[in-house]
């Protein structure tokens, strides 16, 4: 069996405790230093605040290692915590079989189901 992997971005980092307020310029502005900055996402929710984390893609793949030297500098008075993002790797993830619904009834597993008894007797 021929297992392959899909190459995995290693120029992408995460960093939590993102100040709300925190712009993607701001942010790219302070990893600016450790090399060029290719996309800043700010994970926002449904309606659109932001979430506390972000994401800093790098062109090149040393600048990760700068990046992680910044892990707990300040950025809008609050304390970064930086780490290379991971990847997900294909076929980890365990199956879990789905528990049944105790409100959906109880249905029959064998999908062929015999036709009710009814007596001759009419009783």
């Amino acid at each position: 069996m021929v297992a392959f992997f899909l190459a995995a971005k290693t120029e992408t980092i995460l960093f939590s405790q993102v100040d709300y307020s925190c712009t993607p310029e701001e942010v790219q502005q302070h990893f600016q230093s450790c090399g060029t900055v290719n996309r800043v996402t700010i994970r926002t929710n449904k309606f659109g605040q932001p979430k506390g984390y972000a994401y800093v893609e790098f062109l090149e793949p040393e600048a990760v290692q700068q990046a992680l030297l910044l892990s707990e500098s300040e950025l809008h008075g609050r304390q970064l915590k930086v780490t290379a993002k991971r990847t997900n790797v294909p076929g980890m993830k365990v199956f879990r079989a789905r528990r049944p619904n105790p409100y959906m009834g109880s249905r029959a597993m064998n999908p062929y189901m015999p036709p009710p008894f009814y007596s001759p007797y009419g009783f």
